[in-house]
C-alpha cells in the first residue's frame, strides 16, 4: 500500500485529488492539508510507518511565487510529485532542480495521476507528456554550461542524446529504437553517463540533464 499526502490550498481541488487517489486500490491518502506547514502539523503525531511515501504538492500557495523551498525541504524526506496548473518551463525545471521526482499539470487525467504517484513511489521519475516535450525542447535548444566539466568530464554527443531521452521518460528499449542502436549499447551509454556525472537513479539522471541548461533557458 502506497501512503500519499496531499498539499493544495484549494479545498475543492484537494478533495478532487483525494477522490481520484482513493479509487486506486494500491494507494491510501494518509494526510491532506492546505499548506506544507499545516501538513507538518498533521503528520507530527504520525506513527512509525505512517509517514507518506509520496507527497502530492501544489506548486503555488498564497502568492505568485512557486514554493520551491517547500519542494526542496519535503524531497529531503520523501518523494515529491508536483501537481500544478502551471506548465511553464521555469516552474517545471525549477521544481525538478529542487528535488521533485515528478511533475504533472492539473489537466492530467485521473489515470495518469495514479500512474504518476505509483511511478514516483517506486523510485522512478514522471512527467506529463506535454511537459516532457517542453523539457526535450529545452535540452535540445541549450548548450551545456562550462560547469558541467567539474562533474567528471564531457559527455559524447550520443551520451547527451541518450541522457535527454532518458530525461523525457523513455525506457532503455525505447531509447534504443529512437537512436537505432541495440539496448545493450544504450545500457553502456547510461553506465558511462552515471560514471561521468556521478549519479545513480533515473531522477538523478534527469536532474543531471537539467544542469546542462543555462539559467537563461527558464526565463
Amino acid at each position: 500500500m502506497i501512503r500519499v499526502a496531499i498539499v493544495d490550498d484549494h479545498p475543492i481541488a484537494r478533495r478532487g485529488i483525494e477522490q481520484v487517489l482513493a479509487e486506486a486500490p494500491a494507494l491510501r491518502v494518509v494526510a491532506s492539508a492546505e499548506s506544507p506547514a499545516a501538513l507538518a502539523a498533521e503528520l507530527s503525531g504520525a506513527e512509525p510507518g505512517g509517514y507518506p511515501d509520496v507527497m502530492v504538492l501544489d506548486l503555488y500557495h498564497d502568492g505568485e511565487e512557486p514554493c520551491l523551498e517547500a519542494v526542496s525541504q519535503l524531497s529531503a524526506g520523501t518523494r515529491v510529485l508536483v501537481m500544478s496548473a502551471s506548465g511553464r518551463p521555469a516552474d517545471v525545471l525549477g521544481a525538478i532542480r529542487c528535488g521533485a521526482a515528478g511533475y504533472v499539470t492539473k489537466q492530467t487525467s485521473p489515470e495518469m495521476i495514479v500512474s504518476a504517484v505509483e511511478t514516483v513511489a517506486a523510485g522512478g521519475f514522471y512527467l506529463s507528456s506535454q511537459l516532457a516535450d517542453i523539457l526535450q525542447a529545452e535540452l535540445t535548444r541549450q548548450q551545456a554550461p562550462p560547469a558541467r566539466q567539474a562533474r567528471g568530464g564531457d559527455l559524447s554527443p550520443r551520451e547527451e542524446e541518450t541522457l535527454s531521452l532518458i530525461a523525457r521518460g523513455f525506457t532503455h528499449s525505447q531509447v534504443a529504437t529512437r537512436m537505432k542502436v541495440s539496448k545493450a549499447t544504450v545500457d553502456t551509454y547510461v553506465e558511462r553517463i552515471r560514471a561521468k556525472l556521478q549519479v545513480g537513479n533515473k531522477a538523478e539522471l534527469t536532474r543531471a540533464a537539467l544542469e546542462y541548461l543555462s539559467d537563461e533557458s527558464v526565463s
